[in-house]
């Protein structure tokens, strides 16, 4: 229960203090949309690589 209770109360502040810190902040730029979607792709064929391996291996029951 106090842990709950302490997640609630740290992200309230995280949610309330943003603001307040994004006033004094500078502009970040936005990452580069073709190198998440490189980066995206990435991550499919190397899961599903790692899927086919897992499949291949048969079964020792």
């Amino acid at each position: 229960m106090a842990f709950r209770f302490l997640i609630v109360f740290l992200s309230s502040l995280v949610i309330f203090a943003a603001p307040v810190a994004a006033a004094d902040s500078a502009q970040v730029p936005e990452a580069n949309t073709i190198t998440l979607f490189a980066l995206g792709l990435a991550g499919v064929m190397l899961g599903r690589r790692l899927s086919r391996r897992k499949s291949d291996k048969p079964d020792k029951s």
